[in-house]
């Protein structure tokens, strides 16, 4: 038996290896080239596959990643009945994946397969709410907000698919919110049968596919839902699949967002409203025509914000949008046990609602207000073990706060939800070395220690398509002429290549300072200047850069990965400074006290290697293909004048480098 694994397995690896092959299927596809690496990874993931393995991967760009795993996992997928989950970080990466790599592969396979994207289930509208919020909207909306539904009613009328994305101007989300479809709320009872179920529709087709695209957001949501427990034995998402992460570098950073606690004063406020608005007097109160739980519901959002204004005035935020709690019970408890009595109204009226839909929407906000009352007792009393607790600023004018609670270290979590026995996790990345064998950081970070690590290198030329240049002569930051020799050299360097350039940024503030400076400099230059932070979103930002010639963009964390700009306009990646993140976020002290805790280094076993990966991603933004030539500036010395500049440079791609 075990002979008759090993044979099978060997021959689904070369048979993948040999649609990777000069003369294989995928060399009928347009622009095709032999790339070694791309099937080496390929051929690495069919084995996995085939023996329930976890692997973490780095494949360098131009590799061609998204087909090398596309491939194993459709064949694999569609021989052995399996579900093939792929994650991405990225919109950017998700609609390369959707409406190029798919369609490609499914004109060169020789079988069919389907492929489905899954979308969080509030992307739908559920037409049973919306005709419920027309029968109540008098109780439920304010004027613009009824007339707003009625546009959304007519929209119900011609939508193909029910989804945010099919509306040309997105909804008031506070209307949305009483519309779209709920786990609690839009069952199998109330809505499972209805064929105009835009989310049954779309669940249809994910249980179809054999191919299924998500984001990390997403999945991380529902890897920690308590309904994915008891599937969760025998696969991730449904009982029989496997997954693989691309951008798999982003996944620590999104699952810490996910995993934990937080309340929100404003989502809590909301909830509350939702039953009663003292302001609008509208609410499923209302509806119900219930006084106590009006009376109940208008004090309580009084009783949350005079909570909230507390826990306001214990916390020192100094310039920051998060202050650290270290200490129990940051202020009295005078909010759980009014939760609990708003929680047992809306139980008791729930007797009373004959309408299936009504008492579905009562229970699910009862379930919220409990949910938030146990997040407060726990944030209270910090009874999560191994967690940090913060407080946290939020919305663009700060306005409300929120509560936070999240494990200090992922990595056992991580390895309880994603690398488990009897399954195959693929992570991959073109960048998850720091200069450590075998990938070990990245490994010991997401809990994946038993995963067999491989790195393949990339196919590209740099020592003839890329040179660095180092600024030795940059002052120290800190030094009165600091400002004005990065104004002096970010000009001298943007007009070196005729603009075509970006400049990446670590502090907002800084870069803030320079685009003001050298405005002038770049209108009297006739180049279009291009700042992240002026309203515009970053794909808009993006569009302007690749489609203006002569463009100049200014940007700061989002820019350094994740956006991708072949070709001629981009020729020029400025780095202003190595971006050793801040440890001002309570998490990253928290992980930094750890590692002091058990003995280590937190510069060496955190700082630098994070920095390191976030250089590398920065540097990654300018070689995209095999015809793309361009320069890399770095104006931070201590890249060749501190004794761990060495470990930046090692993990940089071998070019030329010229210090100024």
């Amino acid at each position: 038996m075990i002979a008759l694994k090993d044979n099978l397995g060997s021959e689904f690896v070369e048979r993948v290896r040999g649609f990777f092959s000069e003369n294989g299927p995928l060399s009928k596809a347009k622009n095709f080239e032999f790339r070694p690496q791309q099937q080496e990874m390929a051929a690495r993931i069919a084995r996995a596959l085939e023996e329930e393995q976890h692997v973490v991967l780095e494949a360098g760009t131009g590799v061609g990643k998204s087909l090398g795993y596309l491939v194993p996992s459709v064949l694999f997928a569609l021989e052995r009945h399996k579900k093939a989950i792929v994650s991405t970080h990225t919109i950017n990466l998700q609609e390369q994946l959707l409406h190029k790599d798919i369609p490609i592969l499914k004109k060169v396979l020789p079988v069919e397969f389907e492929a489905a994207l899954m979308k969080g289930r509030q992307n739908y509208l559920c037409p049973r709410r919306l005709e419920r919020a027309l029968q109540n909207e008098q109780e439920l909306f304010t004027g613009p907000e009824r007339s707003e539904l009625q546009r959304l009613a007519e929209w119900a009328r011609t939508t193909r698919d029910g989804s945010l994305s099919d509306l040309s101007v997105q909804p008031d989300p506070k209307v949305w919110a009483q519309v779209c479809s709920e786990a609690h709320i839009c069952t199998q009872k109330t809505c499972g049968q209805d064929p105009r179920c835009f989310y049954q529709q779309a669940r249809k087709r994910l249980l179809a596919a054999d191919l299924i695209v998500l984001n990390h957001t997403l999945l991380f949501i529902l890897l920690g839902s308590p309904d994915m427990q008891e599937e969760r034995e025998s696969g991730f998402l449904f009982p029989n699949d496997f997954i693989i992460f691309d951008e798999a570098h982003t996944v620590e950073q999104v699952a810490s967002k996910q995993i934990g606690i937080g309340i929100s004063q404003y989502g809590l406020r909301l909830t509350i409203q939702r039953l009663y608005n003292p302001r609008t007097r509208k609410g499923l109160f209302t509806v119900m025509r219930d006084a106590i739980g009006v009376r109940l519901a208008a004090e309580l959002v009084e009783d949350v914000d005079k909570f909230f204004a507390a826990v306001e005035s214990k916390s020192n935020f100094h310039k920051g949008r998060e202050f650290r709690v270290r200490d129990v019970e940051l202020v009295p408890d005078t909010i759980t046990a009014r939760l609990t009595a708003l929680q047992a109204r809306v139980a008791d009226v729930v007797k009373r609602a004959d309408d299936e839909i009504l008492k579905a929407e009562l229970q699910e906000f009862g379930r919220r207000i409990r949910d938030a009352r146990d997040g407060i007792s726990i944030f209270l009393e910090q009874s999560a073990p191994e967690h940090v607790y913060w407080v946290e600023r939020t919305g663009k004018t700060e306005r409300f706060l929120a509560l936070n609670a999240a494990p200090i270290d992922l990595a056992p979590v991580l390895r309880r939800m994603l690398f488990r026995d009897n399954c195959c996790c693929v992570m991959t990345s073109a960048t998850l070395a720091v200069g450590r064998p075998e990938l070990a950081y990245f490994r010991t970070r997401i809990g994946a220690t038993e995963a067999e690590p491989l790195q393949l290198g990339s196919p590209f030329n740099f020592q003839k398509q890329m040179k660095m240049f180092v600024v030795q002569k940059m002052p120290d930051p800190r030094d009165a002429g600091y400002q004005k020799a990065l104004e002096h050299w970010i000009a001298h360097f943007v007009e070196k290549t005729d603009g075509r350039a970006f400049v990446l940024f670590t502090s907002y503030r800084d870069m803030q300072h320079v685009a003001g400076a050298l405005e002038k400099f770049f209108t009297a230059k006739n180049m279009n200047f291009l700042v992240q932070g002026g309203g515009a979103p970053r794909s808009k930002l993006l569009e302007q850069f690749k489609s203006t010639p002569r463009s100049v963009l200014f940007g700061t964390d989002s820019f350094w990965g994740g956006v991708d700009v072949p070709g001629e306009a981009l020729s020029n990646v400025i780095i202003t400074r190595l971006p050793f993140a801040v440890p001002d976020h309570p998490l990253i002290e928290a992980k930094l006290e750890l590692i002091e805790g058990r003995g280590g280094d937190p510069f060496t076993e955190y700082s630098l290697p994070e920095a390191i990966l976030k250089l590398r991603q920065g540097v990654g933004r300018l070689i995209r293909t095999k015809n793309d030539r361009g320069i890399i500036v770095v104006l931070d010395n201590r890249i060749v004048t501190k004794a761990y500049g060495r470990a930046f440079m090692q993990a940089l791609p071998k070019c030329p480098v010229e210090i100024i």
